[in-house]
């Protein structure tokens, strides 16, 4: 994917995190950004050209993982809040993160 697919799949992202509720708010930092409610949910790391990585506030044993899309990161060092790690290539990973994307959000 070029990086126009990938900047129009960070913007799709963004607006589908910030159409969750008139609660999430969005923090800019260093190495990614936060969405957060009381606390944080979602990051999105800024340091991937050929696609979009987030890590979401769930335990990855709640979710089926599959491989290439969702991972367990509660063992390895990242950056950004949560242990559930989710790369987004594609607009139908977009459709296919949003149900964990909201129960991120309700857990939050």
């Amino acid at each position: 994917m070029d990086n126009t697919g990938v900047s129009d799949l960070r913007t799709a992202l963004e607006e589908l995190v910030l159409g969750l509720g008139d609660d999430v708010s969005r923090i800019d930092r260093k190495q990614y950004r936060a969405y957060r409610t009381l606390r944080n949910f979602a990051c999105v790391s800024h340091g991937h050209q050929q696609e979009v990585v987030m890590t979401l506030r769930l335990s990855p044993k709640e979710i089926d993982l599959v491989p290439g899309f969702t991972r367990d990161v509660s063992e390895i060092g990242h950056h950004g809040t949560g242990d559930l790690e989710v790369r987004l290539r594609t607009d139908r990973d977009l459709h296919r993160v949003e149900p964990i994307l909201r129960l991120a959000y309700e857990a939050a």
